[in-house]
C-alpha cells in the first residue's frame, strides 16, 4: 500500500524518535565514562568538555574487573557450547524420532523457562551446597544452562520441525549416513536458528545478575554484573568507573550483534513463523 509523503515523514520521525529514546541511555553511559570526575558532578552537558580515559585506567588497574571479565567470558562461552550441543540433540531427537510424551518434554521445558530466575536460584544453591560445588564457576554454568537450554530447544525444535525430512532422505539415498545427512544438510540449513540460540545464550549468561549473586560469594569467582554492582558502596560511589565498566560489558554484545545480525534476524523471523 502506497503512503502519502506526510505519512512517510510521520513514520520516519516516529521511528527516529523511538531510536533516539532507546539509544540515549547507551550514549549517556559512554559519554559519562569519558568525563573527568569533576565533570560528572558538574552541570551536565550533552558532550563532554574534557575527554579522558582515567575511569577506564582506574577500573582496570585498581579493581578486580579484569579477573571478573575473564570469569564472565569463560562462563558464557561454556554455557553457549553446552546449550548448542544439548539443544541441537534434543530438538532433533524429538522431531525425527518416535518418542513418548515428546510434546510434554517440549512444553515442560518452555514452562520451566517462564519461572523467575530467583525462584530457581535458592533451590539450585541448596543442591550445589550438598554436592560440594557451591561458590564455583562450574555451579554458575549449570545454573545458567537452566535458563538457556529451554529457549534453545524451543527455537531449534521449530526449525527442525519445519525442515522437510525428504532433504535428509535424498542425502541418504546419495550415500550419506544419518549422521552425515544431519551434518551436511540439517545443520547448514539451521544456521540462523543456531546463531540465534548462541546469541541468546551468551546474552543471558553474560548479563545474569540473580544467579551470580546467589551462587558466587568469593571475590575471585565473581562475574561482571555482580562485580560492577559491588562497586556501588554506601560511602563512595565512583560513577566514572561504574560507567566505564558498564560500557565494557556492553561492548562484546554490540560487536556480536553487529557481526551476526543477519543470521539473528533470520532466526527470529523463522522461529516466529514456522513450526
Amino acid at each position: 500500500m502506497r503512503r502519502s509523503a506526510p505519512q512517510r515523514i510521520g513514520i520516519g520521525l516516529a521511528a527516529l524518535g523511538i531510536a533516539a529514546w532507546s539509544f540515549f541511555p547507551i550514549y549517556w553511559m559512554i559519554v559519562s565514562s569519558l568525563r573527568t570526575p569533576q565533570d560528572l558532578f558538574a552541570r551536565p552537558t550533552f558532550l563532554p568538555q574534557t575527554v579522558t580515559l582515567e575511569s577506564y585506567r582506574n577500573l582496570l588497574e585498581v579493581t578486580d574487573y579484569p579477573q571478573q571479565f575473564r570469569n564472565s567470558i569463560l562462563v558464557a562461552l561454556i554455557v553457549v557450547a553446552i546449550t548448542l550441543v544439548a539443544s541441537v540433540v534434543i530438538a532433533y531427537a524429538v522431531t525425527r524420532f518416535r518418542m513418548p510424551f515428546k510434546m510434554l518434554i517440549i512444553g515442560s521445558m518452555l514452562y520451566a523457562y517462564m519461572f523467575p530466575p530467583m525462584l530457581l536460584a535458592i533451590p539450585l544453591y541448596g543442591i550445589f551446597v550438598t554436592l560440594g560445588i557451591a561458590d564455583s564457576l562450574f555451579a554458575l554454568v549449570i545454573a545458567h544452562c537452566t535458563l538457556t537450554l529451554p529457549l534453545g530447544v524451543w527455537l531449534l525444535w521449530g526449525f527442525f520441525k519445519s525442515m522437510p525430512f525428504e532433504l535428509e532422505e535424498a542425502a541418504m539415498v546419495d550415500g550419506c549416513t544419518r549422521l552425515g545427512s544431519f551434518v551436511r544438510v540439517v545443520l547448514p540449513l539451521s544456521l540462523p536458528g543456531i546463531v540465534t540460540v548462541a546469541v541468546f545464550s551468551f546474552l543471558l549468561s553474560w548479563t545474569d545478575y540473580a544467579y551470580a549473586l546467589v551462587m558466587i560469594s568469593s571475590d575471585t569467582q565473581k562475574t561482571l554484573p555482580v562485580g560492577l554492582a559491588s562497586m556501588v558502596g554506601s560511602f563512595e560511589l565512583r560513577w566514572g568507573e561504574v560507567m566505564a565498566g558498564a560500557t565494557l560489558i556492553a561492548l562484546p554484545l554490540f560487536l556480536m550483534f553487529t557481526l551476526l545480525s543477519r543470521y539473528f534476524i533470520q532466526g527470529l523471523a523463522a522461529g516466529a513463523t514456522k513450526g
